[in-house]
């Protein structure tokens, strides 16, 4: 399968010194909106490369959920980034951003139903057909379910991914939180989608608020989320999979310490 291997981490220019000092790091994934393709790569990023990393630019804005056709200059973008930075693949996510000329500012859960199918599977053909490499796409956490669902998480997704070919970023901690939130077995969702479909694995930590479990992505990993990554290597192991840390970063001490857990709970050899 084309994409990356082994452990990685999400690349912020925050710590983009810690990244650049590990040692056993494999790839990183850059947010596609924040590369310019006017001109060189962020010399961080080139230095990465140079050292045999991958870069795996994951788009946040593309909106392939949405009901109205994904933008043909978002999509250009994207194709660009994975260009300019000789990417196996892009990622992006199953998901909503924009209605009616309106952004959101966020990724929006859709509704389970036929017509959102259809609709991901028109976008996702219409950004294959610009896109000079594969797709993989990533279901998010959500903290409710829309009343018009007709389909279950599991029969949803598969149904896209049958129908576009595309790969699948499945982020164990979303899986985790939604099935916490829903009261459901994250397990019996594990058991029914396609893992050899799997491009790679996303791990991010969360908090509880107000009863409602949140995929943060600011705090540190939780034991449950290491434990269900586990679950899921044993079922089938995914060629990779990264950490996502998007602020509130700890002590490089204790994101090192962070990040070998993650290898350690998908079997993969420490970074650090």
């Amino acid at each position: 399968m084309t994409g990356p291997h082994g452990v990685g981490i999400g690349w912020r220019p925050e710590i983009a010194g810690f990244v650049a000092e590990l040692p056993g790091l494999r790839f990183v994934e850059v947010i596609a909106e924040t590369v310019p393709t006017g001109g060189p790569p962020p010399e961080a990023l080139v230095e990465l490369r140079q050292r045999g990393v991958t870069v795996v630019p994951h788009g946040v804005r593309l909106s392939l959920g949405g009901a109205e056709p994904v933008e043909s200059d978002r999509v250009a973008h994207l194709a660009a980034v994975a260009e300019l930075l000789a990417a196996p693949l892009v990622s992006e996510h199953i998901a909503f951003v924009r209605a009616g000329g309106m952004e959101a500012g966020h990724l929006l859960p859709l509704p389970r139903s036929r017509a959102a199918v259809d609709a991901v599977c028109a976008n996702v053909a219409r950004a294959q057909a610009e896109l000079p490499v594969p797709i993989a796409l990533e279901p998010i956490a959500a903290l409710f379910d829309w009343p018009d669902d007709e389909l279950d998480e599991a029969a949803f997704l598969s149904e896209i991914l049958a129908r576009t070919d595309a790969l699948l970023l499945l982020d164990i901690a979303n899986v985790h939180a939604n099935a916490r939130n829903r009261g459901t077995d994250p397990l019996a969702l594990l058991d029914r989608l396609p893992l050899d479909r799997v491009a790679y694995l996303h791990v991010a930590g969360g908090a509880e608020h107000g009863g409602f479990y949140h995929d943060t992505h600011t705090d540190p990993v939780p034991a449950p989320v290491l434990e269900l990554l586990t679950e899921l290597c044993a079922r089938h192991r995914p060629p990779a999979v990264l950490l996502e840390r998007d602020g509130h970063y700890p002590p490089a001490a204790d994101l090192r310490i962070e990040l070998d857990a993650v290898a350690t709970a998908a079997g993969f050899p420490p970074v650090t």
